[in-house]
């Protein structure tokens, strides 16, 4: 080192470092984002099935039920348009469910035949 020059091995190692500090931060980041894009996702979704309605298959004695696509009450089952929603309501062994009241702004939006 002549003159107190920094020498060129100390150079790349201090560039080494501030490398592995901007990968770390740069990776920090990724995940935050990928995490939002995740969370983005689900509310996406929720959002979707708020809009749209499920049916509960019938059980031994108990009548088929009509949810909203976010009842907590049944969870799985494919969601369906609006369309399908007031055609369920009509049928004589598919009923709401109580806790949800899918027939909200169903029946009353219907127009008349």
């Amino acid at each position: 080192m002549p003159g107190g020059d920094i020498s060129d091995l100390d150079k790349n190692r201090a560039l080494v470092e501030w490398l592995r500090y901007q990968l770390r931060h740069a990776e920090k980041r990724v995940r935050e984002l990928e995490s939002a894009e995740q969370a983005e996702r689900r509310r996406s979704g929720r959002a979707r099935a708020e809009q749209m309605w499920k049916i509960q298959p019938k059980r031994s004695a108990e009548t088929a039920l009509l949810h909203r696509g976010g009842c907590g009450l049944y969870k799985s089952g494919a969601l369906i348009d609006r369309e399908a929603a007031i055609a369920a309501l009509c049928e004589p062994d598919i009923a709401p469910c109580d806790v949800c009241a899918p027939e909200t702004g169903l029946r009353q939006e219907q127009a008349p035949p």
